[in-house]
Parts: C-alpha cells; structure tokens; sequence
C-alpha cells in the first residue's frame, strides 16, 4: 500500500538536481528514457471545483498554483484559491474563453508556469492543447497527445480495443456530421440507437433514439450541445444496450510502461447520460466479471501506450457480458470516490508522474492496491428536479454544507453570496461519502445532506434523498435503467424554506410597501399584547362540544334547550372584528388568546370564529389559510363548540355554487373542526337556506338556520316584513329540520319591544327549538334588546368582548353578564376573566388601527333604524367612500343606501344583497343621482354589476318579488333566472380542479381545492403569495402589516421548539442594475441579504417585463439562458405543447412549447437574447 511521504521530503526533491533514469521498453510508445524533472509551478486550464482540486494538490506538494478564468468568473471562487490567476478570452463568449488555447500557453510563458493540467472538460480532452502545451516547452499533466487524439477519436479507441481484445459495441467507423448519415446508420442497423459527442464526454450531445421519426430532431440538438460544449459537432452512433450497467475502471500508468488498476466504479444512476450518484466499489459485482473488466482496461491502457491517469468505461449486461464503451483520457469528477477506497491521491500521482516518478517508486504496485469500504459520490447541482431538472440561476443566499467523519466536500462557489451563473455546469459541490458498508455510506450521505441549507436557488437534494432511501439502491441493485424505472424518486417531499422566504417578505414590506392595503394611514401601535395566563399543563373544562361530540346535534340542542340560564355566543372571533376592523384580524392574535378562552369561557354555547366574510379576507389580504385558521383555534380550544356563517347555497362566497361544492364545503369544514353551521340567505329565499340546511346536516354539522331581520314587527305601519311573516319563516325551517332556530339581526334593527313580540311569537309556537338571536349594537340599544329577548325566551344571545363590542358589533358581554348576575337568566360567566379577556383585546385593537372604525364613526347612530345598514357592512362602506373618494359624503351615502333599498323593493340586507344596496348607493352619490332619476334613466345607466346579477335573480328571489319597472328597465333583452340559482349549475369537477391547480401549484391539498372552488382567482393568488413569501402569519402583527424598524430585534415562532431571531440591519441606499435593492436582516445571528424588486424605482429603468404566472397565455423562460432559436413569429397558430423557443443554458439546451393552443400575439425576445428565469417570452391566447 502507498506510503505517504513527508511534504518537506517532496519540496527537497523538487529543489535537488534533475535526475536521468534509462529504460528499455520495446514496444507501445513509452519512452525508452525516463527523466525526473520536478514541477515547480502549474497552471491550471478550468475552471470551478476541479481547479480548486488541482491547487491543493500543488498547495500539498509545494508546487506554486496558477488559475485562468474569463470575465464571467472574476468573482468565482477558483481565482482566489490559486497563488496567483490570470484573465483570459477578454471580450469571448464565457465557454470559448477555457477553450482559447494561445491564450493560456501565453500565460503560462510569461509567468514561468512549468506544467499544466486540463482538469475536465473544455480542453481536457483535446489533443491539440496537449501538443501546443509540449510544444511551447511545457508539460502536459496527462497521457500524450497522440494518446489523447486516439483515445478521444471514439473510432480509433474502438479499434485500439479490438486490437487488445476488448469487446465492443456495434457502432459508425468514424465520426458523422449530418443528420442524412445518421439517418443511414440507423436504417441499417436499427433502433434504438445513442448519438455520442465525437470529440467529449460527460453526457454532452448525447441522446438515445427509439423511434426512426425522432433522428433528425434529435441528431440536431445532439450536435449542437457537442458543439457548444467541446467545439466540435461531430457525432460518434452505436447499437443502444438495453438495461446495462455502467462500470468504469480507474487506472494510472507511468512513463516507463507500468499500469495498475485502482477498481472500478459504477455509475449506473443517471439521467439522460449524466452520472448522477457513483460508488466504488461496484456492489454486487462478481469477482471474476470484475478481474475480467480490470484485466481488459489494464491490457487496453498498455496496448496504446497509456500513462498517467485515465478511465476505461464499460457497460456491463444482465448475462455477465461487458463492452467497451470509450476512455476518458483525463481525471474524471468521480475520481473521488476511487481516492477514499484506495487511499491514493490521484490528482498527486498525476504530478508525480507528470514529472517523471514511476509507479513503483510511488509505491502503487497492483498488489499493494486494495479497496477499503464503499464510497459514495453526490452530485449537488443547481437543478429544479420538480421541473424536469432545468438549471437554475441566481445568488446563494444561504449556504450551509453538511460535513462530519466520513464526509469529504469538494466545491467551489458555494458560500452566501455566491452568484450561479448560467454560463457553466450545474455543478455546486460534490459531496462523498465513506463507510464500511454500502448502507453505512448511504446513511452518512443521506444525514450530510439532510444538514445542507442552501437558499437562493433550487438544487437536486431532494432527488438524491430520494435515491439515497430507495431499497435497491441500497442493495446495489443498478442499472441505466434505475431513474427512468423509479418515479417515487421524484415524488418529493417540498422543502419549507420558511426563514428565508420570511426574510423576503420583510424586504418587499420594507422596500415596496404594506403587502396589505391599509384602509387609513393610521399605523400599528408598537405594543406586545399580554396575554393571561391558563394552567396550560391540564386540559380545559368540559363544555357543550364534548355532549355534541359524544350524542350527536340533536341532544345538542336539547341540552341548550334545557338550560334555564341564558348562554352566551362570543362573536370576537368573527362578527365583532369584521364589524370593527374590516375583518382584518389575523390568526396570531386569535391564537394567542385561545388557551385562556378554553379554560375561562368553557360555558359558552358556541364562539363564533369562521365563514363569512373571514374566509376570503384570509386569504385576499391577510395572505393566510383559513381551514388552517380553524385547525390550529380547535387544537387550543377542544371544548367550546365553535359556529361559522354559512350563506345558505352561497356558502361563503358571494355568487351561488353548484350544489355539490356547498356539500363539500360543509364536509370539509366538520373535518377541520367545525360545530354549528348558521345557515342564512341574503333573501330569506327560502331554497336557497334549506340547501344549506341540507348540506350542514349531512355533513354532521348542528343546523341553526337563521331568519334575517329588516323592519320592525313592533310598527304596525311596516307591513311587508310582519309578525306573520317571520312566524311562517320559522314554521318551514323547523319543518326542514333545524336543530336550532336563528333571529339574525345584522343591521341592529330589533327594538326591545319588537324583540319581546317576536321571541314570545315563535317561542309559543315551537316551545322545544333552541332559539339564538344575533344583533348589532349600532343604535346603542343593543344589551336592551337581548335582555328583552332572553326574558321573552331566547336560549342564547350574541356578545362581544367589552372592548370589542359597541358601535357596529355585538353588545357588549360583560354588560349583558352583569345584568343577569343573580337572575335566573345568570349567564354563569365570571366578569372578572371577562375583564382580563377585554385587557387583551384592548391592546390587540390598537394593532390594527390603520383598520379602525373609530377614524371614521365615533359612537353609534341611531339613524341605524332608517337606513338599515348592517352592521358588519357599516365600517366597510365607510372605507369604499374613502377609498372611491366620497369620504366626505358619508351621509349622503347613507342617505342613498335607504333610497336604493327603496328602490330594489326594500330587501332583506345582508351579504351579498346589502352589497348590492351597498353598490347602487355609491353609484348614485357619485353620479348624483336621486332614485326618480335612477328609474328614469335605467335603460341608459351602467349599473354596478352586482345589481345587475341580483336582477338577473343570481342570488336569489326576495320576497314579493323583484321591483318592477326598474328590473325590465335595467336588464332589457338580458336572461333572467328563475327559480334556485344553483339549481342548473353542472356539478363541480373536483379532481379535474386539483389537476388544473398543479399545473401551477406544488403540494396542493384537498383545503386549497375547495378554497379555489370558492375563490378561483384568490386562491390562485393566495398560493403564488404563499410559495413566494411563506407563512407570514407566524409575524407579530405590525410586522406583518408595516415592517420592521431598522435596527429593530424580533422573534417569529415557526412551529413549537423552532423560534427565528431576526433583526432588520439596514436597506441599500443603490440600485442593482436589474432594479433590485438590497435588504440586510441578522437571523440567529448570522448576516442574511435579500434582493428586492423596487417597483417605484424600477419605473425609471428598463427592465425585461416577467411572466405572470397566474396569466396561462402569458410564456416565461423556464430557466435563465441564452435564446437560440426562435420558431414561431406573431399571428402564428400554435397547438398545445408545439416547440416556440430553443434556450441554451449550463451547456443545456432546452425546448419552451406552448402552454395552449392558440395565436402567438407578442414576441418579447430575439435570437441571442440573454434572459433571466420567468422573463417573458410571448403571448399566446
């Protein structure tokens, strides 16, 4: 075995007299006199992790390192690590700049290089470089040129195997270069076929034709990536071997005729003809097919004179038979692994050779030779598997490696900052892994990469985890065939990437923005909310949910029923918010106090914390997942029976669904949760409710259907919403089968005496139905009103906490509380924990001032009871003036909302009809119109396109139908519907919807579905937000809302047991060329940047426009990358999938097809055009 020698010994050497040996060799072109001459200095003539190789070896054996790189790689990594570097190709395309040979020999003369070495690729296998290198004097670190030119010259390495007995592959008796040959060859020997680089290797130019169809095509790309990767198109065609493995076998060889074997490696885990994943030894590889393979490339290597190192490739098949494929003359990426088995430098024996040493004095005879172990080799790249492993560009944002006893990293530019250009190879770093075992290695590979971070850019990781955990890969049962045959290994599992995308989200806040629109120019009060205390180590009280749970919906609600005192609702959650701050807010802050609800309120019927307007407001604006929302309030709160707003056959949307999508709506949300469905319709229309009810019930849910008040039962003048009226209403709910019975009171309308009228009306008639009244407390009589209903007989009344109660919202909770103590209605609620909940509320309020009604109503209004405007609209209409300019004509706005009740036939008002009232109203104070004037000019008006729809009957018939001649007036020769909206709607094709959505969305689940069943636009949205930004509902409040201060420390919890200390360091004052600003943050107390479009400044810069990937007609680069062929020009018809583009990038060339069928409308690009990932290439609609 190889002795190591002590590095000063190696310098002496150097330093000593030239020596001359003599050998007699016969035959073979090794020469008959062998000089040691040592190396004092070598240039090295690559680029990336292989240079950096190559210096440390010299670094080791001081020898002086010298690098080349071109103008795309002034800041690369491989110029640093040399003792000095030197530009080349000034002013050449980035490839041709390695490959300018003149150049580099004119380096090499005027820095007193003595020896270089090629590395791999670019002209490691040129054998011209190799004799312009001898010829200037200098010494080639590889075989001779004549050994280079015969080897890479794949016709005459055949025939050098036939002479040594190797057996081969039918295949062309030279090179081809048109596409006409290729045809011939493959007519005469048939398919399948491979074309192969003439002139390179590594998987460049290499493709695998199965079909006579496909040549041309395919023999085009081939040459042209040949071409572009080693300056020559020629192509070398063979017989295709089905389901071979590929063995390679490492030698070296001297200058006096010695060769010797270091064993072999399989790389048989590939993908389109590039390694992927090495090891070596090659498992489950019989002993004898090995020596015989050995033998073979020994006997090759010796027959056309071979020295230094080099690899012979075979492919091996299922009976045992192995052929010769080629041989690499030069060192190869995976010689790493060759190196951990053996123990031997093989990059310092190419030196040593290199100056004369032969492999006896180096101590390398065949016998001391021995593998010890398995070795591993990962290819880390910058390459999207997801996405067909297209490269991918940009700056390293993070990176961290993974290391530990047996790992070994050979990279280059793989640090923070980095930039991955797309001029060169994916290649990050090669990560090699060494056991005693196969699945000792595996397991050391596998936790190394697990230990990677590597933010910024996309990498293959996944993919190899995938491979690393595959059971026969861990067996070492392999083949070509091992990728192509396992699909599960590209089923991944997604990296969260969550710090990072956070990171992003506080740079666009703090260079764009609020991500959010604030309705006031109010900002967040910089406070920490305290939250009370809760015995979190014992689980809550029991509640109502545990008998719903246990019996079912209806011994729910007769135990309600049951109860003498009076229950409670809170509506904080929800209604009270919506109603006060425009529904924005977010779950961390329901979240905070939930435990404290849990233990204190356990009594409560029911809190009120979903559907609604909350649904699309979590995702439209606070950028967070609703059916999350849900899950996370039921983890902390599994005793109190929650209750969501459900608009009948709208659900929680606006416009009616088919009724399929209302079904599953309701089975999802039971799944996630939820308890009692209030089941309303805007109209009161009655098939519209009991499609709810329907739906509710068969999902398992408690049906509390609700009969939406207007009016006013006590003034005998308003006739058309009566006693009777609502009475009758009740009467059919009760007969459709609710569990419970809902007054929903969302303008605040019900007086304490028409209160006790109605309650006792209905309370005579169905004295076993549960009966829950909803108000808003605008006028200020809101707690008179529910004392009212509760004596008269209501079960449960609707609160809010003090300090979110009042004004638009719920009465407030303690006063209710406090004015039952000591009844028989005691609501059983401690007003102390109702002090202390208020506290926190309190604060939180002043989190969302930008949101707070209170800018804009100061108390509340009596005028309530004649312009009927609910509650939870009131705020809301109040931001829509502001925001379209009427702020100053809010009364005139309310004014006009009774007018356009008036005339749309005095409606029921509550989402969606109040926005239809709401719409018309701001449509006459904008256009000052009066309501005569409004029924005059009907015909002629372009009215908002919700009244439009509501006269059209899209929401529903109201009661006494629609008005008249306002409706013909409007619609004209418009279609109108009648009967159930939702009635003639086509089921929803769930699957066919998961499908469209992953298309453009990864990890898409079942919630995400459904909320784009709802919301197709939003959600879409929403998805794009949250891969982009990440779970931004982890951020304190006004962090979310308004940034970080700089120079400002904070925390975000992720997920218990992983919390993230950031603080924001400053903002670049200069623009990136590309408009983008820096934004310096400290995370765990390391430095992060990001780069951040400056959407103002980029306005005075050109910049090439992106792709939206929510517009499918919109085409985006797939990759970064150089444009090479364009085939399509504007007003061409395209089919789906037909070719549009060629880019070029990392030596990759790739076809961008249309993503649709239709008519290329707009060209963005030009042939040469250098493009960033995403830039827009075309529109095709």
């Amino acid at each position: 075995m190889f002795i190591p020698r002590a590095q000063s010994a190696f310098k002496a050497l150097r330093s000593a007299q030239p020596r001359v040996r003599l050998y007699f060799v016969s035959k073979n072109a090794y020469s008959s006199q062998v000089e040691y001459k040592p190396i004092r200095s070598v240039l090295v003539a690559n680029r990336g992790e292989i240079a950096i190789r190559v210096f440390r070896a010299c670094t080791e054996l001081g020898i002086k390192s010298v690098a080349v790189y071109s103008e795309q790689d002034k800041m690369h990594m491989h110029r640093q690590k040399a003792d000095e570097s030197y530009l080349v190709g000034k002013g050449l395309p980035p490839v041709e700049a390695y490959l300018n040979i003149p150049e580099i020999i004119r380096v090499c003369k005027e820095n007193d290089v003595d020896a270089v070495h090629p590395g791999y690729g670019f002209l490691s296998e040129r054998s011209d470089f190799a004799q312009a290198v001898i010829d200037a004097g200098l010494r080639f670190i590889g075989p001779t040129p004549k050994v280079v030119q015969n080897m890479g010259d794949k016709v005459a390495a055949r025939v050098a195997a036939i002479e040594a007995g190797v057996p081969i592959v039918p295949g062309t008796d030279g090179p081809v270069t048109t596409k006409d040959e290729a045809l011939e060859f493959c007519k005469k020997h048939g398919l399948p076929v491979i074309f192969k680089a003439a002139y390179g290797g590594g998987g460049r130019g290499m493709r695998v034709v199965r079909k006579m169809e496909e040549v041309e095509e395919n023999f085009q790309r081939a040459s042209s990536e040949a071409k572009a990767a080693f300056g020559n198109g020629a192509m070398f065609i063979e017989k295709f071997i089905e389901r071979p493995r590929h063995i390679e076998v490492q030698l070296l060889g001297d200058k006096a005729g010695n060769v010797v074997h270091l064993y072999e490696r399989d790389c048989s885990v590939q993908r389109r003809h590039q390694k992927v994943v090495e090891i070596a030894p090659a498992p489950r590889l019989p002993l004898e097919l090995r020596d015989k393979m050995t033998d073979a490339a020994v006997r090759l290597a010796k027959h056309v004179g071979y020295e230094n190192a080099g690899t012979v490739e075979f492919l091996c098949d299922e009976s045992g038979n192995f052929y010769f494929i080629e041989v690499n003359a030069r060192l190869q990426v995976e010689h790493t692994v060759t190196e951990e088995i053996t123990g031997i430098d093989l990059v310092q024996s190419q030196i040593r050779i290199a100056e004369g040493m032969t492999l006896p004095e180096l101590g390398y005879t065949q016998e001391n030779i021995k593998p010890r172990g398995y070795a591993i080799q990962c290819r880390v790249t910058t390459e999207d598997p997801a996405n067909d492993f297209q490269p991918n560009t940009g700056r390293l944002e993070v990176f961290r490696s993974g290391e530990g006893m047996g790992i070994r990293l050979d990279s280059a530019s793989a640090y923070a900052g980095a930039i991955i250009s797309p001029y060169y190879d994916s290649l990050l770093v090669k990560v090699i892994s060494h056991a005693g075992d196969l699945q000792s290695s595996a397991a050391k590979m596998n936790r190394a990469l697990r230990e990677f971070r590597i933010r910024g850019v996309k990498t293959n990781i996944p993919f190899l985890l995938n491979v690393l955990e595959n059971q026969k890969f861990l067996h070492g049962v392999l083949d070509t065939y091992f990728i192509d045959e396992h699909p599960q290994l590209f089923k991944f599992r997604p990296t969260q990437n969550r710090a990072q995308k956070l990171l992003n989200y506080l740079g666009e806040v703090l260079v764009n923005g609020p991500q959010t629109p604030l309705a006031t120019t109010l900002k967040p009060a910089e406070v920490s909310p305290h939250v009370p205390a809760v015995p979190l180590v014992t689980e809550p009280p029991c509640g109502l949910r545990d008998i719903l749970v246990r019996q079912g919906p209806e011994a729910f609600a007769k135990e309600v029923r049951s109860r003498k005192n009076l229950m409670l609702m809170d509506t904080t959650f929800r209604d009270a918010h919506q109603s006060l701050l425009a529904t924005r807010v977010r779950s961390h802050d329901l979240l905070k106090i939930s435990p404290y609800v849990a233990h204190k309120f356990h009594n409560l019927y029911a809190l009120e914390n979903w559907g609604g307007a909350t649904f699309d407001v979590a995702l439209r604006f606070l950028h967070e997942c609703p059916w999350e929302r849900l899950e996370e309030m039921r983890k902390r709160i599994p005793n109190i029976p929650f209750q969501m707003l459900l608009r009948g056959a709208n659900a929680v949307g606006y416009t009616s669904y088919p009724d399929n999508v209302v079904h599953k709506f309701c089975e999802l949300a039971v799944q996630t949760g939820m308890d009692i469905f209030r089941v309303f319709d805007s109209l009161n229309y009655l098939p519209n409710l009991i499609l709810g009810m329907e739906a509710a019930g068969k999902a398992g849910g408690v049906v509390e259907a609700a009969i939406s008040y207007t009016g006013d039962v006590s003034d005998p003048k308003r006739t058309k919403y009566d006693l009777k009226y609502y009475t009758n209403l009740a009467d059919e709910l009760v007969k459709a089968g609710t569990h419970v019975l809902c007054i929903k009171d969302m303008a605040g309308l019900l007086k304490p005496e028409a209160a006790r009228l109605l309650i006792t009306a209905i309370r005579d008639k169905h004295p076993d139905i549960p009966i829950h009244i909803h108000t808003h407390d605008t006028s200020g009589a809101g707690v008179a009103s529910m004392l009212a209903c509760a004596q008269a007989g209501a079960d449960v009344v609707d609160v809010a906490v003090d300090s979110m109660s009042g004004m638009t919202s719920q009465p407030s909770m303690g006063a209710v509380v406090a004015s039952l103590q000591g009844t028989t209605l005691d609501t059983g609620v401690d007003l102390r924990d109702v002090s202390e909940y208020s506290a926190y509320w309190e604060q939180t309020r002043t989190l969302y001032a930008p949101f707070e009604c209170t800018t804009t109503m100061r108390s509340g209004n009596a005028d309530v009871y004649l312009n009927e405007i609910p509650g939870g609209q009131y705020t809301n209409l109040q931001f829509q003036a502001f925001s379209l300019g009427l702020g100053d004509f809010f009364e005139d706005v309310k004014k006009a909302y009774r007018e356009a009740n008036l005339l749309l036939g005095d409606i029921i008002k509550v989402t969606p009809s109040s926005k239809v009232v709401g719409d018309l109203a701001q449509f006459m104070v904008q256009n000052h119109l009066t309501a005569d004037q409004v029924l005059e000019r009907a015909e002629e008006l372009s009215f908002p396109k919700s009244v439009v729809e509501y006269l059209q009957g899209l929401i529903g018939i109201p009661h006494g139908g629609f008005p008249e001649p306002l409706r013909s007036r409007v619609l004209k020769d418009m279609p109108r519907i009648e009967g159930r909206p939702g009635a003639e709607l086509e089921p929803l094709d769930f699957d066919k919807l998961k499908q469209d959505l992953k298309e453009s969305h990864a990890n898409i689940s079942d919630r995400d579905v459904m909320s784009a069943a709802l919301y197709p636009q939003v959600t879409n949205e929403y998805l794009f937000f949250r891969e982009k930004f990440g779970p931004v509902d982890k951020l304190d409040t006004r962090i979310f809302l308004t940034g970080p201060k700089v120079g400002e420390e904070f925390e975000v919890t992720l997920e218990r047991g992983k919390t993230l200390s950031l603080k924001a360091m400053a903002m670049a004052a200069d623009l990136k060329p590309n408009g983008d600003r820096e934004v310096f943050f400290e995370m765990n107390g390391q430095l992060r940047t990001v780069h951040i479009l400056d959407k103002e400044a980029v306005k005075e810069i050109h910049v090439h426009p992106k792709a939206n990937k929510a517009v499918k007609s919109e085409v985006g680069a797939p990759m970064p990358g150089t444009v090479i062929d364009i085939r399509v020009a504007v007003g061409d018809k395209v089919e789906k999938g037909q070719p549009l583009v060629v880019l070029s990038a990392m030596k990759m060339e790739m076809v961008v097809q249309a993503p649709q069928a239709g008519v290329v409308k707009k060209l963005e690009i030009a042939n040469g055009m250098k493009l960033e990932g995403d830039d827009l290439l075309m529109i095709v609609e």
